[in-house]
Parts: C-alpha cells; sequence; structure tokens
C-alpha cells in the first residue's frame, strides 16, 4: 500500500516522502450529470401536500394510546417525522401521561424508547416486572419476538448505573440471534437489521431507505403512510442529488485534488457524511457549508498524515494560526494553493452569512486553528516513534476525530437556533462533544489499526493503551469498545432534557455519532470507500424508491 516520491528543498537535498497509495474517486462526474428519473416535483408535491393532511388526520381520529405510540414509531423509522413535529410533540405528551401499569413487553419497550428518543426520562425499573425472583428474565418472553426486538432497541439508550439494561441488551441479543432462523419475512429481516446495529444508533436515512419495503409487508402498514413515505424519500433524493451536484462543481473548481494527488477525493462520501447529519430541506445551507469544511478537513488530514515533513507541518501549522493571506509565502509550493483556497472558503462562508451570523466563522477559524495543532503533535509523535499514554493521546486525537470542528460546522448554516452561546458551548468541548469525539477516535483506531501502522502510522490509542496498561491486542480492542459502550452511555444521558444547548444542535451530535457506527462499523468506509460506503450511497442518492 506504499511509494516513495522525492521532492527538492532548497539545499538540494532530497526528501524521501511515504505515501499511502488511496483509490481515486469512484464516482467522477457521476453527480454532475446525474437526475433522478421519478415523478415531476410539481404533482409530487401536490400529492405530498394531500396525504400530509390525511396523516395529521390520523393523530386526531385516535385516543387509543398503544395506536399513537404506533404511528409515531412508524413516522419515525420511515423519517417523515420532520413533517410532523407538533403532531409527535402532543402525542408524546400523552404517551407520558398513559397508565402502563398493564403493558406487555412490547408496549413498555415502545413507551421507554419513544420518550428517551425524545429526551423525556424513564425510569428503566418499568422492565422490572419482566423479571424473575431469581433475577432473571421470565422464561415466557423467550419466544416473544416483537417484545424482544422492541426491548432490544430500547435498552440501547441506557444511562451509566442501568444494569437491567446492559442484562438486557444480552439477553435479547443472544435470543433473537436463535429465533432468526425460525422468523418469516419481513420479522427476519427487520431483526437482522437491528442486530447488526441498533436503532438508535442508525443512520436515519439509509434506515428510512431499508425500513420502506418493509414496512409495506407489514400487516399493519397504513398505505397512506407508505405513500407518502416513497413520494417524501424520492423527493428528497431529487433536491440533495441537485446540491451534490453543486458541491461536485465546487470541489471541480476548487481542482485541490488534481494539485494534492497523495490525499483521498472524497467529495461525494463527504457529502454522504453530512447528509447523515442532516437530511431535512431546511438545512441545505447547513449540509453545503459543512460539506465543504470536511472536505479541506480530509485533505489537512492527509497533508499532515501521509505526505508532509515535519518542518512542512509546522510551517503549514503556523500559516494556519496566523490566518492570513501573507502567511502563503512562509509556506512550500505546494502548500500554498490549497492554503489560500482554504482562506477563501471561509471569507466566502461569511460573505453568505447575515450580519448578525458573521461572527460565527472566527469560531469555526479557531476550530480549524486548534485542529492543525492536533495535528501537528501527532505527525510529531509519528516522526519521533513516540508513544504517549492514553490520557496523552486523548488530549489531541478527540480533537483528530474531528468532530469539535465539524459540530462547529454544522451550526454555521442553521439559523437562528444556534446561537452565540451554543458556539461558545461547542468551543467548551462539553460532555456529549467528548463523548462523541471519544467514539469517532477510538472506532476509527480499531477499525484503521492493522492498515496504518502498516504504513508506519503515529501510535494510535491501541499502541498507547497496550504500552500503558501492558496488555495485547486482542484484549486492548475489547478495554477500547468497553470505553465506547462508556462513551454511549454519556450520550444518551446529555440528550435527556434540559439540554444545555436547543434538542435540534443537540441531535447534530447525535447524528455524528451516528456517522461513526456506519463509517466505521467492518473497516474504514470513508479511505475504503468501494465497499458499504459505495452501496449505502448508491441506496440513499442513486436508486430512487419504487413507486
Amino acid at each position: 500500500m506504499e511509494k516513495q516520491s522525492a521532492a527538492l528543498v532548497d539545499s538540494n537535498e532530497e526528501i524521501v516522502r511515504k505515501t499511502s497509495k488511496y483509490h481515486p474517486s469512484i464516482w467522477g462526474d457521476y453527480f454532475l450529470q446525474h437526475i433522478s428519473p421519478t415523478l415531476t416535483k410539481e404533482v409530487s408535491f401536490e400529492r405530498v401536500e394531500e396525504l400530509k393532511e390525511k396523516i395529521k388526520k390520523l393523530f386526531q381520529e385516535t385516543n387509543d394510546v398503544l395506536q399513537i405510540m404506533n404511528l409515531v414509531d412508524s413516522i419515525q423509522l420511515l423519517g417523515l417525522d420532520y413533517h410532523f413535529e407538533k403532531e409527535i410533540n402532543a402525542a408524546l405528551s400523552l404517551i407520558f401521561v398513559a397508565d402502563a401499569k398493564n403493558y406487555g413487553l412490547y408496549e413498555t419497550s415502545l413507551r421507554f424508547r419513544l420518550l428517551r428518543q425524545h429526551g423525556t426520562y424513564v425510569s428503566a425499573d418499568v422492565f422490572n416486572k419482566f423479571k424473575d425472583k431469581e433475577g432473571n428474565f421470565i422464561p415466557t418472553l423467550n419466544e416473544d419476538v416483537k417484545g424482544l426486538l422492541s426491548l432490544y432497541n430500547a435498552a440501547y439508550l441506557r444511562i451509566h448505573g442501568e444494569n437491567i439494561l446492559d442484562e438486557a441488551i444480552l439477553f435479547t441479543k443472544n435470543r433473537l440471534a436463535l429465533l432468526l432462523d425460525k422468523l418469516e419475512q419481513p420479522l427476519v429481516i427487520l431483526v437482522s437489521l437491528f442486530l447488526e446495529t441498533p436503532l438508535c444508533q442508525r443512520n436515519r436515512r439509509l434506515l428510512a431507505r431499508r425500513y420502506i419495503p418493509i414496512y409495506q409487508e407489514e400487516e399493519r402498514r397504513n398505505d397512506t403512510i407508505l405513500e407518502f413515505a416513497k413520494l417524501d424519500f424520492n423527493l428528497l433524493q431529487s433536491i440533495h442529488q441537485e446540491e451534490l451536484k453543486e458541491i461536485s462543481i465546487w470541489w471541480n473548481d476548487l481542482a485541490l485534488a488534481k494539485s494534492l494527488t497523495f490525499a483521498r477525493d472524497r467529495v461525494v462520501e463527504c457529502y454522504y457524511w453530512m447528509l447523515i447529519v442532516f437530511f431535512e430541506p431546511q438545512y441545505a445551507d447547513a449540509r453545503l457549508i459543512s460539506t465543504k469544511v470536511v472536505s479541506f478537513v480530509s485533505l489537512m488530514d492527509d497533508i499532515y498524515d501521509n505526505y508532509s515533513t515535519l518542518q512542512e507541518s509546522q510551517l503549514l501549522t503556523a500559516a494556519i494560526q496566523r490566518w492570513e493571506s501573507q502567511a502563503i509565502d512562509e509556506l512550500p509550493e505546494y502548500l500554498k494553493d490549497f492554503y489560500l483556497k482554504l482562506l477563501r472558503t471561509f471569507k466566502e462562508f461569511e460573505n453568505e452569512l447575515e450580519s448578525d451570523e458573521k461572527y460565527r466563522v472566527s469560531f469555526l477559524q479557531e476550530e480549524m486553528k486548534a485542529l492543525s495543532r492536533s495535528y501537528f503533535h501527532e505527525a510529531k509523535w509519528g516522526i519521533e516513534k513516540y508513544v504517549p499514554t492514553l490520557e496523552e493521546h486523548l488530549s489531541d486525537s478527540l480533537i483528530t476525530s474531528t468532530y469539535p470542528v465539524l459540530t462547529c460546522a454544522s451550526y454555521v448554516g442553521m439559523g437562528q437556533v444556534a446561537t452565540k452561546e451554543a458556539f461558545e458551548w461547542v468551543a467548551s468541548l462539553p460532555k456529549i462533544l467528548k463523548a462523541n469525539s471519544l467514539i469517532g477516535r477510538l472506532m476509527d483506531d480499531i477499525k484503521s489499526h492493522k492498515f496504518e501502522q502498516e504504513r508506519g502510522h503515529a501510535a494510535s490509542t491501541i499502541e498507547s493503551y497496550m504500552k500503558q496498561y501492558e496488555t495485547d491486542e486482542k484484549v486492548t480492542y475489547k478495554k477500547l469498545m468497553d470505553m465506547v459502550e462508556d462513551a454511549w452511555k454519556d450520550h444518551n444521558k446529555e440528550c435527556l432534557n434540559p439540554t444545555p444547548v436547543p434538542r435540534p444542535l443537540i441531535e447534530r451530535i447525535m447524528n455524528f455519532s451516528r456517522t461513526t457506527e456506519e463509517v466505521y462499523k467492518y473497516d474504514d468506509s470513508y479511505t475504503n470507500s468501494t465497499t458499504t460506503m459505495k452501496d449505502n450511497i448508491c441506496m440513499v442518492l442513486v436508486e430512487p424508491v419504487p413507486i
């Protein structure tokens, strides 16, 4: 996976660089030409509004709490909840005050999950009635597939100290795996889907795409909701395709993939990454800004990690700290274009914002400066073959997880909900952002470890843990995955009301954690984007749902 390349410096001394050989973009100019062949927007929008009103009436026509819970659940699984926020909030108030004493496992778990997903605390003690005197789950639950799956998905919303939910995950996972061969469609697909990744950790756009055909086969499906889900998915897909065309034009005009040939060319994957964070139409500006930022961050990562000498890294870091065009004079030739285009792009962000929002770019600049400093520290560790302690490593590598800078970027285009206090909150690296960054850092390191060590990468958290605690690789992976599970518990706790910033902002961080779960589930599918990443992009951005 490596090649040697050379560059000349002023002293005429030859520098030998070690660079990874990344595969080229698998999309090329595909999204510059691709237009969705689905229904015309005029017809679709008209029908969508008609169906939307019918679904709103479904909320009004029943007082049966179980029916309301199933309605909310279906709408959320199908990715339609952004249309019905008012109705869902009213429904959740009814669900919260409902008498749940006689609920079975399915209903109890569904109520628990719906309320916790929206930030309402419900005690895990509601599941005690499903245990016997010895503290085991009662045998009558063993064949209740619907109830087991409901409990399984609810339990992943656990916080620290909820031992019954830890036990519930082990119990339900084992039982569902044993029952899988006995199930019929579409239940077998649904159970397999969530055994792979639990509901609360899934990319919601991809889940909607995969759930639509499952819902179509369900006995309790509502045909109005089904038709609405299909039309809405395809209409959103056409909007996203147009945005991706715009981004592809921007990327081609930027031309940095051509000048920095050692770096990963992944602009489509960058857009898809941000689509996981926000898919709703009202967040188009936020999506485009965030995609541009993550594209620059990806290039920066490869400059520091994969190509530049330590001296060049130091010069780039110093220039980014100055953040002024005159700093270009200090940079090596191959970095000058990158640096000027970074500054120009951030200036464009500022020009696009309202006068009372322009301050946001200065917060984003500070995050980029912090990222470059941390990238430089890691590059220095690599050159010096230094293995830091785990704590020392995380002080930098939580920043190089890139989630602090990307969270800040995600707020820049979100409109009035993102206040100055919210940007100050992100800059303080709050607990939920630390948990989110830890999930990202550890899962990235675990899945990229072997490849990165082959190319002489700086010590990852794997090496730091192994050295500090004198463990082997297998034990280290297990311990770090335990840390990931604990971080998810911190994450879940911080999502409960009252949240320190408005819920739409908290949800961006939740969704960034979901990107980690998808991108690093089996390997680094951003770097190796010919694998699951390609399949997922096809499902969300290429293939319309059959009407």
